[in-house]
């Protein structure tokens, strides 16, 4: 039994049931390692059993050593297969990802064992997640070196005739040949007005056709993910732009800065808000701050005006700010920060200064 896997045990108790079942697959590799889909795994106090199907078997040898597994037969029907393994478990007090399971994949459990008793939780393993250890935060920081490097590579050979879509082709294509596995999540890469779409898909647009471009990226590494954003403007940017960024530089800032142990999530995101309405730009700033990062892009804790998180030492979080007028162009700048004992540490050390943002086409 890992650490991880031991830890969860010791929740039962707190949790009134004598096993828990996860279901999430990202949860599944978390507590075990494996990087399949399509199973599950049964923790007790006593061991763990993992339920998956023929598929895996070799790779759960490799990937999962010791760890006991139950392989359906391709003769079984699924829900039959689950009802004899757990049946045959002894639990009577089975706590469930609430969150994670259909209304009908929940009435099947009951349906087929009546005599056990589903209780419904949420979040357990998704509060152990958010705590990263020592090997976690490693990999994140060569992520995120992975991220910079590619975008540097971009940014020297960049050409007025590059559309949105070649800079996401060549920055896959290079994170990949730096050891990557890819992106962790779609690129958005926005040129004059595709960047004042939060959630833009880059398209063919030439981004010689205007004077500012957002780039927002991810490298997924060991199945870890980093997130970032900068934001450019080529040949002198308009008054708008200089007197924004600015803005939005010192309300990321400052949010960085009220970064600690302890320190509510609310708070940093109301340290960068309030920067940005000094400025007169809050009603531009349409999202929440943050959100923490790891086997997902987007992880607890979260970063925003109604977040109910507290900080504490371990957490990989982003912080964001933007402001967005539409039609026109959008300034985001996003980096990943370390929660530490003492305060924070920023994993990402690409330049985002005011005299960094200009390129030359």
């Amino acid at each position: 039994m890992n650490d991880r896997i031991r830890k969860l045990s010791g929740q039962l108790s707190t949790l009134q049931a004598d096993a828990i079942l996860v279901t999430n697959e990202i949860n599944v590799t978390y507590l075990t390692g494996f990087t399949g889909d399509s199973s599950s795994l049964l923790v007790k106090p006593t061991g763990q059993t993992m339920l998956s199907d023929g598929r895996y078997k070799e790779q759960l040898e490799e990937e999962c050593p010791g760890l006991a597994v139950e392989i359906k037969s391709p003769a079984e029907k699924p829900i039959d297969f689950f009802t004899q393994v757990v049946a045959g478990s002894g639990a009577t007090r089975i706590a469930v990802e609430a969150d994670q399971l259909t209304v009908a994949q929940l009435s099947q459990f009951k349906k087929h064992l009546p005599d056990v008793e589903w209780i419904e939780t949420s979040g357990v393993i998704v509060g152990h997640r958010m705590i990263k250890d020592a090997e976690e935060i490693e990999i994140l920081r060569s992520a995120v070196r992975i991220n910079e490097r590619a975008l540097e590579s971009i940014l020297a050979k960049l050409g007025p005739d590059w559309t949105e879509q070649e800079i996401a082709y060549e920055l896959e294509s290079t994170i990949r040949r730096l050891g990557a596995t890819g992106f962790s999540f779609e690129p958005i890469i926005g040129a004059g007005p595709g960047g004042a779409k939060p959630h833009y898909r880059s398209t063919q647009t030439v981004i010689g056709d205007y004077s500012t471009l957002l780039v927002d990226w991810g490298t997924k590494l060991g199945g870890y993910a980093s997130d970032m954003t900068r934001s450019f403007h080529f040949g002198k940017p308009p008054a708008r732009f200089l007197s924004a960024y600015e803005a939005v530089l010192e309300s990321q800032l400052a949010a960085i800065d009220a970064i600690g142990p302890g320190v509510d999530a609310s708070k940093v995101d109301a340290a960068a808000r309030n920067v940005l309405k000094n400025a007169g730009l809050d009603e531009y700033f349409v999202h929440g701050l943050g959100h923490g990062v790891g086997l997902e892009i987007h992880e607890m804790p979260r970063l925003s005006a109604v977040s109910e998180d507290v900080l504490a030492p371990g957490m990989v979080i982003t912080v964001e700010p933007g402001v967005y007028f539409g039609g026109e162009f959008g300034i985001r700048i996003e980096d990943d920060v370390l929660v530490t004992e003492t305060g924070y540490e920023v994993l990402s050390q690409m330049p985002k200064g005011l005299d960094d943002c200009g390129l030359i086409l």
